[in-house]
C-alpha cells in the first residue's frame, strides 16, 4: 500500500494537512476522501476496499489524522505478514512462560492501540481460528493476553483493510459472517489507477521529484510521448507499480529528460525472445480489455524473469506486487508456464507408450 503518496493542491490549509500525503483531484478520489471526513470523527469501524497498491494504509492513516484521536497512538499491523502462531501474540499479548521462546510479558497491538486508532492490513488473511477472538474484542472491547487469564478493556478505534472480497470469503466458509458485518460498518471503496487517470500526470510529476530529489539528479523536462505511455497504459499494479516504474526512469535519465520506461530500448520491460520477435507488444486502454492488459504486462514480466516468480528479481517484484497476488492473479488469468519442446516431445511419447513412464522412474 505504499505508492499513493500523491500531492494535494492545499487551497485548504486544514485539509491539506490532514491529508498532505494524498494527491489527486479526480472525481473518484474526491469521493472517496468525502468519505473520510464524514466517518473520520466518529468512532466506527472502517473497512478499506481495493486492489492492491491502490493506497489503503495512507487512507487509514488520514481517517485517524482527521479524527479526535489524532495525537494519540496510531498503531499498525500487516494481518497476511505474520506467521499464524504469532498473530495472536502480536494482536493481543503474552505473558512470560506462555508458550516456548516467550521469555517476558509482552503487549498486544490492541494495548499498544489504547485511546488511539489500530488499522489492520490486509484483514482477509486473519485465520479462522483467530476469528472470534478479534470478533470478541471488537464488541466488548475486552480481551486477555496469551496464557493470562485476567481481562482487559481498551478503547481502541478499528480501522481495516483488505484487497479480498470478504462477501465472496463469506459464501465459501472462508471467514466470518459476524465479523464481516462487525467490519463493514463503514465501508469506503478504492478506485483503481485506471479509474482516476486523471490524478496520473499529478502523480508522475510528484514522484519524479521525489526521486530526483533522493537521487541528487535534476529531471527538468518530461516527453509528450512518455507522459502519453503513463496515462494510457492499464496499470495492474495500481499506483505502486507506477511508483516503481518512475524511480527506474529517474535512474536510467539523462540530460535532465525522464526515459521512457515502456520504450523498446528498456531491456528489463520489453525483452526479445530467441527468434528476436518482441515478446508482447503493450495494450493500451483502449486496446482491449483490462483483462487482456493484465495478462499480457504479466507474461511479460515472467518471460523476463525467467518464470521466476519470488524474490528480488522474480516477476512479482517486477510489478510491485506481493508473491501471493501474483499467484492469485495468474490463476484468475489462467497464466501457466509453457511447455518446452523437449518437454513436449517426452509427454507425447509418454501418452504414446505408458510403460515409459514408468522406466523412468
Amino acid at each position: 500500500m505504499q505508492g499513493f503518496e500523491t500531492l494535494r493542491s492545499g487551497e485548504q490549509d486544514e485539509r491539506s494537512r490532514e491529508f498532505s500525503r494524498i494527491v489527486g483531484k479526480s472525481h473518484a478520489l474526491e469521493a472517496v476522501l468525502e468519505q473520510v471526513e464524514r466517518v473520520a470523527p466518529t468512532d466506527s469501524t472502517v473497512l478499506i476496499q481495493g486492489e492492491t497498491g491502490t493506497g489503503k494504509e495512507l487512507i487509514a492513516q488520514a481517517i485517524h489524522n482527521v479524527s479526535p484521536r489524532y495525537g494519540r497512538p496510531y498503531v499498525k499491523l500487516n494481518c497476511s505478514a505474520i506467521p499464524f502462531d504469532l498473530l495472536e501474540s502480536d494482536l493481543f499479548g503474552h505473558e512470560k512462560g506462555a508458550f516456548t521462546g516467550a521469555f517476558a510479558q509482552k503487549s498486544g497491538r490492541f494495548e499498544i492501540a489504547d485511546t488511539g486508532t489500530l488499522f489492520l492490513d490486509e484483514i482477509g488473511d486473519i485465520p479462522l481460528a483467530l476469528q472470534p477472538k478479534l470478533l470478541r474484542v471488537l464488541q466488548e472491547k475486552e480481551f486477555e493476553r496469551l496464557g493470562s487469564g485476567k481481562t482487559h478493556r481498551v478503547n481502541v478505534r478499528l480501522v481495516a483493510a483488505t484487497h479480498r472480497n470478504l462477501t465472496n470469503m463469506v459464501g465459501r466458509n472462508e471467514f466470518r459472517s459476524d465479523l464481516y458485518y462487525r467490519l463493514n460498518v463503514f465501508p469506503i471503496s478504492l478506485p483503481p489507477l485506471r479509474e482516476r487517470r486523471e490524478d496520473i500526470t499529478l502523480l508522475v510529476s510528484h514522484f519524479v521529484e521525489v526521486f530526483s530529489r533522493r537521487m541528487d539528479k535534476r529531471i527538468s523536462y518530461i516527453p509528450k510521448e512518455t507522459l502519453d505511455a503513463f496515462t494510457s497504459y492499464c496499470w495492474p499494479g495500481n499506483v505502486r507499480e507506477l511508483q516503481n516504474l518512475i524511480e527506474r526512469a529517474v535512474i536510467r535519465s539523462d540530460n535532465g529528460v525522464l526515459s521512457n520506461p515502456f520504450s523498446t530500448s528498456d531491456t528489463n520491460l520489453v525483452e526479445t525472445k530467441p527468434d528476436n520477435r518482441n515478446f508482447v507488444t503493450l495494450p493500451s486502454a483502449q486496446e482491449g480489455s483490462f483483462r487482456d492488459c493484465q495478462r499480457a504486462v504479466i507474461l511479460r514480466a515472467l518471460d523476463v524473469s525467467g518464470w521466476i516468480i519470488g524474490g528480488p528479481r522474480g516477476a512479482a517484484a517486477r510489478l510491485g506486487l506481493k508473491r501471493t497476488t501474483l499467484i492469485s492473479k495468474m490463476k484468475k488469468l489462467r497464466i501457466s508456464r509453457p511447455v518446452r519442446e523437449n518437454q513436449a516431445d517426452r509427454l507425447l511419447e509418454e501418452k504414446r507408450d505408458p510403460e515409459m513412464t514408468a522406466t523412468n522412474s
